[in-house]
């Protein structure tokens, strides 16, 4: 099946799409890809809308969510119909990404001809579920930490391919950003303090070369963490480290240095280790461990 001419695409989805900090060209790449995945050439056709549904069958179609949560990425969704349909789709009360859901909420409605909304309908719900999976996720720490003043961050745990999107999700759930990838920040992890001679050398040697680059880096002691204060290191992340140990680290700190904790977190420990004071936690499981958010597609003759 060839897919509509991406430069007739709706300039107002894309902008806003580009507006929500998604990489518009990579996503129609990325929605090629899996829809390639089912159609795999230009002359591909889904056999079983062909053979069991008339061509001129129309139909509408509800994306009705099944349980409590977060939605996002239906703006992606939408992108796939149109990628698939072009203009012959009508696109409705598209809720917008971030909203909290109840079951039964339908959250978009789509119609056009029925053998076209089901060759999109998998590639649609894949995306929005895995996206809406991660939003949940992260709002479910966000609520966890609410008043506490303590953030959920993201992490590079991410799906290949999908790092734009997923940290997108993150966003949308209320979570922030840790980097994009490996230029726009230098983290010092283990590795690289053995390698470098210890954290102060790891800092100094960056900042020589890279002299405006955010630096972070990561301690197991107290005594790593006063090293780095010493020399003006303002983000550092706390691996592994007790309550104690953070609650003591964020006095040391005194507000000189955001303090991230690391490790081995979990949700049933959000609150206890935001009473420490520290600025952020790392999840990585908001990316790589989710589970998918049950949406359905509601199919209904016209």
């Amino acid at each position: 099946m060839r897919l509509t001419d991406t430069s007739a695409l709706p300039e107002a989805l894309l902008a806003e799409l580009a507006m929500a900090g998604i990489d518009v060209d990579h996503l129609v790449a990325t929605i090629s890809v899996a829809i390639a995945e089912d159609l795999p050439d230009d002359d591909s056709v889904d056999v079983t809308s062909q053979a069991t549904i008339s061509p001129a069958a129309r139909a509408r179609g509800d994306f009705a969510v099944r349980h409590a949560g977060v939605v996002s990425g239906l703006g992606v969704a939408e992108l796939v119909f149109r990628m698939v349909l072009g203009a012959d789709v009508e696109v409705t009360g598209r809720v917008p990404d971030g909203t909290r859901v109840s079951p039964g909420d339908v959250v978009m409605v789509v119609e056009g001809p029925t053998r076209g909304l089901l060759t999109a309908e998998r590639a649609a719900l894949n995306f929005a579920s895995h996206l809406s999976g991660i939003s949940t996720a992260t709002a479910a720490w966000v609520d966890a930490l609410e008043g506490t003043g303590t953030r959920v961050q993201d992490t590079r745990k991410t799906l290949p391919g999908l790092r734009n999107l997923q940290k997108y999700a993150v966003r949308a759930g209320g979570g922030v950003n840790h980097r994009m990838s490996l230029v726009d920040m230098a983290l010092v992890k283990d590795n690289h303090v053995i390698a470098a001679g210890g954290v102060v050398p790891a800092y100094e040697a960056i900042r020589r070369d890279y002299p405006d680059l955010p630096i972070e880096i990561e301690v197991t002691t107290l005594a790593e963490l006063r090293e780095l204060l010493a020399v003006g290191c303002d983000r550092i992340m706390l691996d592994n480290m007790t309550l104690d140990e953070m609650t003591e680290a964020v006095a040391i700190t005194a507000g000189r240095a955001v303090l991230e904790a690391s490790g081995g977190l979990t949700l049933d420990r959000a609150r206890a280790v935001a009473s420490t004071g520290v600025d952020l936690i790392a999840v990585g499981a908001l990316t790589h461990s989710v589970t998918v958010f049950d949406i359905g597609f509601d199919l209904e003759d016209l």
